[in-house]
């Protein structure tokens, strides 16, 4: 891996101030631009003009000034070429997944993947002719020989959701390289903690819902990859976010342009309170699952591939064994410690929880569940970093006692 600093590349891209000079930049909610020369339109229309050729724009749904900065800084931070931001985390795999393939074309795709985009690979784009083969994301030969001529792309989440397997991406994208596939990677879990374009990845992919913007108050996806790759996803015949129309309001890119400079702050601190929680979870004997534990499995795996300086992430699991700890467990936690609250989605300043298999991961059958390890009892936890963490140890000590965890 080289040497990447994405706090630092983020710091250091063009900064772009308001109209009148203001220290953020204006919001652009214009649906359409107007062009000072009428030879400029076909121009646009041919993409000989564009955002990065002449500053020119043509119309929301295309390009939007406001949207193209955090597009910009997405980038800086993945060390891509391009960007292209999104209406939603599922719009950008979608996009993603149906730019590279088409029907007849094979997917091999980690087993261990959010619900919603195991519906998608299994479900939804067998009907458009592209299947999936999935296997476990820390067999990486299990990758190399599920891959057929059809095939076309690898597809892995970075730190799986929700049992928090990691994939080797260095050794996936040199079998990607050698296959002439492209390796795509939902870095939701993990944003400035894990670079993976770095590591070899062609596309990543985010659910900006999550982490990177923080507060739970917007949905937003987006995808890093090359400039190549996201000429073609903004094409005006082929392009599949161009003529999809996953389209991000220009109010929500300026939300999340003012959030990411804070973002390196806060994963830091989600994962500093992650480990001391999970530490303690480990001395008292419950079965927990963290990166950051020496005890787990890929520790070292995760050291490697993990930027220095930014912990191992704010996701961890409780397994209670069962449906019903589970929710024993759920409900201490929420109504008599004032913990965290019982919800899906994860990265917000107050803790998340979930039990995964009846939330999250419901999309996929209970034999499939199983067979990625799965238990029905997974308690999945997005750590916040409010109140006192001493507090919050106290009171997730009581809540596991409590219900028999110990």
């Amino acid at each position: 891996m080289m040497d990447f600093n994405p706090e630092q590349s983020l710091c250091e891209t063009r900064r772009e101030f308001g109209e009148h000079g203001g220290v953020t930049p204006s919001i652009s909610r214009s649906s359409t631009f107007t062009v000072l020369d009428p030879e400029t339109m076909p121009e646009i229309f041919g993409g000989i003009r564009g955002p990065e050729k002449g500053g020119c724009f043509l119309y929301s749904r295309h390009f939007n000034p406001t949207v193209d900065i955090l597009a910009r800084y997405l980038s800086a931070m993945e060390g891509s070429e391009f960007a292209v931001c999104t209406g939603s985390g599922m719009s950008a795999i979608s996009c993603t997944l149906l730019q590279l393939c088409k029907s007849g074309d094979h997917i091999v795709s980690s087993d261990t993947v959010y619900g919603g985009t195991h519906a998608l690979l299994n479900d939804l784009l067998p009907q458009f002719g592209i299947t999936t083969t999935f296997v476990d994301p820390t067999d990486t030969m299990a990758f190399k020989n599920a891959i057929t001529p059809q095939t076309r792309v690898l597809y892995t989440e970075m730190v799986a959701n929700p049992t928090l397997k990691i994939a080797d991406i260095p050794a996936l994208a040199k079998i990607a390289k050698s296959k002439n596939l492209s390796l795509v990677v939902d870095n939701t879990f993990t944003p400035m903690v894990v670079s993976p374009l770095q590591l070899g990845a062609d596309v990543v992919v985010y659910s900006m819902t999550k982490y990177i913007n923080g507060a739970s108050d917007l949905i937003a996806g987006a995808i890093c990859t090359t400039k190549a790759m996201v000429h073609d996803l903004m094409d005006l015949h082929t392009g599949r976010v161009m003529l999809l129309g996953p389209t991000m309001d220009p109010r929500m890119a300026y939300d999340i342009v003012q959030r990411l400079p804070h973002l390196a702050l806060r994963m830091r601190e989600h994962s500093r309170r992650a480990l001391a929680i999970c530490q303690r979870l480990e001395q008292l004997g419950a079965v927990v699952t963290y990166p950051g534990l020496e005890s787990f499995s890929q520790h070292d795996l995760a050291t490697a591939l993990f930027n220095k300086g930014y912990g191992y992430g704010g996701m961890f699991t409780i397994d209670c064994k069962s449906r019903d700890r589970a929710d024993d467990l759920l409900d201490r936690l929420q109504n008599k410690e004032d913990f965290g609250y019982i919800a899906v989605s994860l990265g917000y300043f107050d803790t998340l929880m979930s039990c995964s298999g009846a939330s999250t991961s419901s999309e996929i059958s209970p034999d499939d569940q199983k067979k990625m390890g799965l238990s029905p009892g997974l308690v999945r936890l997005s750590i916040g970093y409010t109140g006192s963490l001493e507090k919050r140890i106290e009171q997730m000590e009581r809540a596991v006692k409590a219900v028999g965890l110990t």
